[in-house]
């Protein structure tokens, strides 16, 4: 790309005793740009991240933003340069308001006053700004998921952050919420903020990014443009070797492992149990579905003996269980 890095690691290199977590990492970042960070569990993505958040200092190396010296192990320097990060588990307070909790920490502790009408309307332009919907004045506590991590995104953005850091955003999202972040990321880098998106998922690494850097114990073994990278080649860089991939072939169903015959436990609530007959095979998938609290749990509960309270029977491998 043509324009100057928002964003450069040079030499960065990160040591735990004998383990070295990141070792000579070097990478840009452009405005306007996702940049994958893939690889393994304990491949050193969330370590180098936090070197760049400043809540480590790396031992050996530097961090420029806009072409500027990053001061090392600094979290206020790097909210300062422009930098948001979201972490995988939420650092927000349940027992605040959505508006509280973003502007937390954003004025001196000797203000007089706190001027929520300010911060209020600038709230307002961020959600119509990135589409990121959320009641300010809602507690956290009531927030689902999907609602949580929008505040966090926008706390970021509150803050005047440039260069977005997401690691793993969506290990704790439905497929569902996870086509919403898409499409907020992509309303983020065309008003030109960079981010860098960590995963090991493959697909969604393809999908949401424009480049893709691989680490491997703690170090770049390859950077990509996402248009030109394949699964297959990703895979082999992020575990040094070639995958093949396994082949599937139809199974049938063996004989019965788990009989359940006319299993009630009263009518007593809606999770009872009413005359469940369930036969379960040797080499078969058996799906339970149904709305939250109809039964499933209940009938986990008396599979695995926690309940003792009901009549019918259940043999296992033949034998029957009491």
């Amino acid at each position: 790309m043509s324009n100057p890095p928002v964003l450069e690691f040079r030499g960065v290199t990160k040591r735990f005793g004998t383990l070295t977590a990141n070792d000579s990492v070097s990478l840009t970042l452009q405005p306007g740009e996702v940049l994958a960070l893939l690889g393994e569990n304990g491949a050193g993505k969330t370590t180098l991240m936090n070197i760049l958040f400043g809540h480590y200092q790396a031992d050996e190396g530097d961090i420029l933003v806009d072409g500027e010296m990053l001061a090392p192990g600094s979290t206020q320097a790097a909210i300062s340069a422009g930098i948001g990060m979201v972490h995988q588990h939420f650092t927000l307070a349940d027992n605040l308001t959505v508006l509280e909790n973003i502007t937390l920490g954003t004025e001196s502790m000797w203000s007089w006053r706190h001027d929520q009408a300010s911060s209020r309307q600038k709230l307002a332009g961020l959600i119509r700004d990135y589409g990121l919907v959320v009641d300010p004045d809602v507690l956290v506590a009531d927030l689902s998921v999907g609602e949580r991590q929008r505040v966090e995104i926008l706390k970021a953005l509150y803050r005047d952050a440039r260069i977005l850091i997401l690691d793993e955003p969506t290990a704790v999202l439905t497929p569902q919420e996870s086509d919403r972040l898409f499409a907020t990321l992509k309303s983020m880098t065309a008003k030109g903020l960079a981010i860098i998106f960590i995963s090991h998922k493959l697909h969604e690494i393809l999908a949401v990014s424009n480049r893709i850097a691989v680490l491997r114990r703690g170090a770049i073994v390859g950077t990509l443009e996402t248009a030109a990278s394949t699964r297959e080649q990703l895979a082999e860089l992020m575990v040094g070797r070639i995958v093949t991939r396994p082949r599937l072939s139809a199974v049938k169903p063996g004989e019965p492992v788990l009989e359940i015959a006319d299993v009630s436990t009263g009518a007593t609530g809606a999770a009872e149990l009413k005359n469940i007959d369930l036969t379960l095979h040797r080499h078969e998938i058996v799906g339970i579905a149904g709305v939250a609290g109809n039964g499933q749990g209940t009938l986990a509960d008396i599979l695995s003996g926690l309940r003792k309270d009901f009549s019918g029977s259940i043999r296992l491998n033949g034998n029957l269980l009491d």
